[in-house]
């Protein structure tokens, strides 16, 4: 094993996602109204937010999903995108952090991604790519590994698919430089971290659940044990 594949939400960082999306829901409401048009509501400027999301989660060769979600966006809105990338980039960089509102690291987070580096494995924040990279670097904060020497975090700005497509995991391996086969995915979720397990990579499930598809379980503060035995040569 050569790369080790991080989730964020849920895996390194301990949150509530559906709380936490509800916050956050309710305070970028106002500010995408404000850049969609006249007479649109905080909620039907979160229900294009959606749609634009769900069409960067589908396919959409050659472009990335930054391309993806501003097209459809555009299209919905008809919204001038320099003033929207104004406007979200200050939400982003004075109103997202103050929505931590109390989360930190899952135990076992920092040390799990500390040990991978300090056995040399290459490693990736694998978050799911729907983010802009200021928001993902702001939860990384919050999940104690910002100021780790990680080489590859996926933002919706670089990656051109998200999980659980096939191409993600690939890309990711890609950027890492190494083979799928030789990488590790860690994360909480069967249903976007687990698939990883189709292009060939071995998976490490630290959700309640425990898949039986998967090639590894257990917590974080197991982790480093079995890092040091896989990256054995």
């Amino acid at each position: 094993m050569r790369a080790v594949l991080f989730d964020l939400d849920g895996t390194l960082l301990d949150i509530d996602i559906d709380a936490f999306i509800r916050r956050y829901f309710a305070r970028l409401g106002p500010v995408v109204a404000q850049v969609a048009g006249d007479g649109v509501t905080p909620e039907q400027a979160i229900d294009v937010v959606m749609r634009s999301t769900s069409a960067m989660m589908r396919p959409h060769p050659g472009k990335t999903n930054q391309n993806a979600f501003d097209e459809a966006f555009v299209a919905l809105t008809g919204a001038d995108l320099h003033l929207a990338y104004e406007r979200f980039t200050e939400f982003y960089e004075t109103v997202f952090p103050t929505l931590r509102n109390g989360l930190g690291p899952v135990p076992g987070a920092v040390e799990a991604v500390e040990a991978a580096l300090g056995l040399g494995l290459r490693v990736a924040i694998a978050t799911n790519p729907i983010f802009p990279e200021v928001a993902i670097r702001r939860r990384m904060e919050w999940a104690g590994v910002s100021d780790l020497d990680i080489p590859v975090v996926t933002t919706f700005e670089l990656m051109h698919a998200c999980k659980p497509d096939p191409g993600y995991f690939l890309e990711t391996a890609a950027l890492l430089g190494v083979a799928p086969q030789d990488c590790l995915m860690v994360g909480d979720d069967v249903h976007l971290d687990m698939p990883a397990a189709n292009v060939g990579m071995s998976t490490y499930s630290v959700g309640t659940s425990r898949p039986p598809a998967v090639t590894f379980a257990g917590s974080l503060v197991e982790l480093p044990d079995l890092l040091q035995r896989l990256a054995r040569p």
